[in-house]
C-alpha cells in the first residue's frame, strides 16, 4: 500500500462562473491533490473564462471540454468518467463546482479510509444557507435524510444500507474501475447513491460522515434553481428503499406534517382549548427538531422556519414525485427520463 497516496479532483462544472474559482483554489491548497480535471459541460456563462485564468495560476489544473451527450448519460456522469478516465491519482475524488474545501480536508479524507478500511470515503457537507427559503428547506431535508441514511448503518458492511454525496465522494482508483466506474450509473440521476450501493455489493467498504469541517457548500443561489434541484432527486432519495422499490410520498408525509396540531388550531372558533391545545402540540414539534437539528448539526435557531420548511418540503416532494410519475426531470437545461 502507497504510505502518500495521490488524490486526483474531479469537478464537473456547468455554468460554474460565480463558484468555480473558489472550488479550485480551494482544492490546489491540498498538498495530496496532485491533478485537478474540471470538466466545462458546455457552460454558456463565463466558466470557460474563468477556467482560463485558473490554468495560468495552477500547474494541476486540467481543462476538459465535452462536445454533447451520448445517449443514456447523465451530464454530470458522463462529464466525470471523462476526468476520470484520465487520472492517474491513487484516489479519485469527485466533488462539485460550488464547494470550498477547507484546509487539511484531503489529508483527513485518506486518514479516515487508512482507519477504517474503506475504499470509498464520502461527506455530507455544512450546507450555507442566507436566504429564509434555504434555511427553511435545506436543513430540513438533511434531517430528513439522516434519518434515512444513518450513518452508522451505511458503515456497516453488515448493513445493506448503503449512501454517498456527490459534493464529496473520494474512492480508491482500482475499486472505481473494478465495478465500472460511473458507466456503470451513467442514466442514475442520484449516481452517488447508485454508486454507493454498487460498491458496497461488491464488497467495498464505505466511510460515510459528517463533513463539518470537510467542505462547505452554498447548493443553491435562486430559489428557482432549488427547487429545480430538490424536484429532481428528492423523491428517489425519501421514497425509494434500498432494494429499488418506491413508495407513495403521502407515507412520508403523514408522518412529518403536523396534522393533529393544525386540525386542532382550526376548531379554536368552537372552543379556545382546542386551540392552547393545538399551540402547545405545535410548540412541541418547535422543540423536538430544534433538537434534530442540533443532532446534526444545524443551529437551533432554524426551528423557527419550522411551519415553512414542512410546507416547502410537502410541496416539494409531491412535486418530485408527479415529475417521477411522467418520466421526466430537469436540470441545468436538460431534460432526463427516469423511472418511478
Amino acid at each position: 500500500m502507497n504510505a502518500h497516496p495521490t488524490v486526483s479532483a474531479i469537478v464537473p462544472a456547468r455554468n460554474e462562473e460565480a463558484t468555480i474559482a473558489a472550488a479550485v483554489e480551494s482544492l490546489a491548497e491540498q498538498p495530496e491533490i496532485k491533478e485537478i480535471f474540471v470538466i466545462n459541460d458546455q457552460s454558456s456563462d463565463g466558466t470557460a473564462a474563468q477556467l482560463a485564468k485558473l490554468s495560468a495560476k495552477y500547474a494541476q489544473l486540467r481543462v476538459i471540454e465535452t462536445n454533447g451527450l451520448p445517449a443514456g448519460w447523465v451530464g454530470k456522469n458522463y462529464a466525470v468518467s471523462l476526468g476520470a478516465a484520465q487520472a492517474t491519482g491513487d484516489w479519485l475524488l469527485f466533488t462539485d463546482g460550488d464547494g470550498v474545501h477547507l484546509p487539511g480536508s484531503t489529508a483527513h479524507a485518506l486518514a479516515d479510509a487508512a482507519e477504517t478500511g474503506a475504499g470509498l470515503v464520502s461527506y455530507s457537507p455544512e450546507q450555507v444557507t442566507r436566504t429564509w427559503w434555504e434555511r427553511a428547506l435545506i436543513p430540513f431535508i438533511y434531517t430528513r435524510l439522516a434519518q434515512k441514511f444513518s450513518y452508522d448503518a451505511v458503515n456497516d458492511p453488515d448493513s445493506p444500507a448503503a449512501a454517498a454525496s456527490g459534493q464529496y465522494l473520494m474512492i480508491r482508483r482500482q475499486d472505481y474501475e473494478r465495478i465500472g466506474g460511473h458507466a456503470a450509473v451513467a442514466g442514475e440521476v442520484l449516481e452517488d447513491v447508485a454508486l454507493a450501493r454498487i460498491a458496497k455489493q461488491s464488497g467495498i467498504r464505505l466511510h460515510f460522515a459528517s463533513g463539518h469541517g470537510i467542505m462547505r457548500v452554498r447548493m443553491y443561489r435562486t430559489f428557482g434553481a432549488m427547487w429545480q434541484g430538490w424536484t429532481k432527486n428528492l423523491y428517489p432519495l425519501i421514497c425509494r428503499t434500498a432494494d429499488g422499490k418506491s413508495r407513495s410520498a403521502s407515507r412520508e408525509l403523514f408522518g412529518v406534517i403536523p396534522w393533529i396540531p393544525l386540525l386542532l388550531l382550526l376548531f379554536t372558533a368552537a372552543h379556545l382549548i382546542f386551540g392552547a391545545v393545538g399551540l402547545g402540540l405545535l410548540a412541541g414539534r418547535h422543540a423536538a427538531y430544534a433538537a434534530t437539528l442540533r443532532r446534526n448539526r444545524f443551529p437551533a435557531s432554524l426551528a423557527l422556519y419550522y411551519m415553512p420548511a414542512v410546507a416547502l418540503y410537502a410541496a416539494a416532494l409531491l412535486t418530485s414525485e408527479l415529475r417521477y410519475q411522467r418520466g421526466t426531470v430537469t436540470w441545468k437545461g436538460r431534460v432526463y427520463s427516469v423511472e418511478k
